[in-house]
C-alpha cells in the first residue's frame, strides 16, 4: 500500500473513512496547522474548539531542533519517531495531513515532507484542508484522544536537505536551479518579512514560485497540467534536481508537493531558509528592490 498511496486525499474520500471508522485504526488523521506569530492564532486552542473527526495535533515547532536558534528546524530520526510513535503512528499507518489556513493548505505539505523524508511514504495531504471540509458540510469534532503508542522506525534521507553552506556553494558554481516560495514582493523586497528581525530580498539565482500559486480559489491543488505551466513559466526544468527555499522551510513543501505530482523524484528543501539566509550572508549576496541588508 504505502508505495501507491496517492499524495493527495479528497475530502469525500476521507469523510468517507471517518464514517467507516477507519481513522482510528490503520489511519490516523494530524492536523498540523502552523502560523506566524504576526496572525496571532493559536493553532492548538482552534484545535481543541474544533477539527476533523478522530484527528490529533502535529505541532511543528515541538517536532523540531529545540536547540537551534532558527524556527522548527528538523528533529532527528529519533525524536521524531518517539514524536509520531506517541500519535499512535507506526510504519504501516497511512497518515492523512490538513491544517486551517484560509488558503486551502499552507504547514500541512511540510508534515507531509517531513514524513518522506524520514522514510514514511504513505502519506497524504488533504486537498482543500479544513477550507474544503468545512465548504462541504462534513462533521466536526471537539473531544480528543489518547492513542496507544507504537513504534516508529524512522530512516532519513538526508540529501534531500541542503544547508547554508550549500546554498553559497551553489551560488558560486550555478550548478542546480534553486525556486524561492514566498510572495513576489518579499522575494522582490517590496514588502516586509513577517519576522521583525529579518529584511526581505532573495539570494542570487533563486527563481521565484509563491506557494500560493499552487492552489485554485478553493484552495484545491491545481491540475498536473496547470502545474506543469507554472513551471515551464518560471523556467524551472523538471529533468533536472532543484532545492527549494522559502522564509523558514515550510511554504517551500508546497513547491516539492506540486513537483512530486508531477513526478519528479524529489526537490530539495533548505531547511534554514531565508530567515537563515539573511542572518549569515554577507550584503553584496542579498538582492533587494528594497534597503537590502547593511553591513
Amino acid at each position: 500500500m504505502a508505495a501507491q498511496t496517492r499524495a493527495l486525499v479528497s475530502a469525500q474520500w476521507l469523510a468517507d473513512a471517518v464514517k467507516s471508522n477507519l481513522v482510528r485504526s490503520n489511519i490516523r488523521v494530524l492536523d498540523s496547522s502552523w502560523y506566524l506569530k504576526k496572525t496571532k492564532r493559536d493553532p492548538k486552542a482552534e484545535f481543541a474548539e474544533k477539527h476533523i473527526p478522530g484527528a490529533l495535533f502535529f505541532d511543528i515547532d515541538e517536532c523540531s531542533d529545540r536547540s537551534s536558534d532558527l524556527d522548527h528546524m528538523l528533529p532527528t530520526p529519533s525524536d521524531f519517531s518517539r514524536y509520531v510513535g506517541d500519535l499512535g503512528i507506526g510504519n504501516d499507518t497511512h497518515v492523512i495531513v490538513y491544517d486551517t489556513s484560509p488558503f486551502g493548505s499552507y504547514s500541512a505539505p511540510r508534515v507531509w515532507w517531513m514524513f518522506r523524508l524520514f522514510g514514511h511514504s504513505s502519506v497524504s495531504v488533504l486537498d482543500g484542508g479544513m477550507k474544503n471540509w468545512l465548504a462541504s458540510s462534513y462533521p466536526l469534532a471537539s473531544e480528543t484522544f489518547k492513542p496507544e503508542p507504537r513504534e516508529f522506525k524512522a530512516s532519513m534521507n538526508q540529501s534531500w536537505v541542503k544547508s547554508y553552506e550549500d546554498v553559497l556553494e551553489n551560488i558560486r558554481t550555478a550548478q542546480v536551479q534553486v525556486v524561492d516560495a514566498r510572495s513576489a514582493g518579499r522575494f522582490r523586497g517590496t514588502e516586509p518579512e513577517p519576522r521583525d528581525d529579518i529584511l526581505p530580498g532573495h539570494f542570487p539565482g533563486a527563481i521565484s514560485m509563491p506557494f500560493t500559486s499552487f492552489m485554485d480559489d478553493s484552495g484545491k491543488q491545481l491540475g498536473r497540467e496547470d502545474l506543469s505551466r507554472l513551471f515551464r513559466e518560471a523556467g524551472v526544468n523538471l529533468e533536472q534536481p532543484f532545492w527549494v527555499s522559502c522564509g523558514s522551510g515550510v511554504t517551500a513543501c508546497h513547491v516539492v508537493l506540486a513537483a512530486h505530482l508531477l513526478g519528479h523524484p524529489g526537490p530539495c528543501i533548505y531547511d534554514g531558509s531565508w530567515s537563515e539566509w539573511f542572518k549569515r550572508a554577507p550584503p553584496e549576496l542579498i538582492i533587494s528592490e528594497g534597503e537590502g541588508k547593511k553591513v
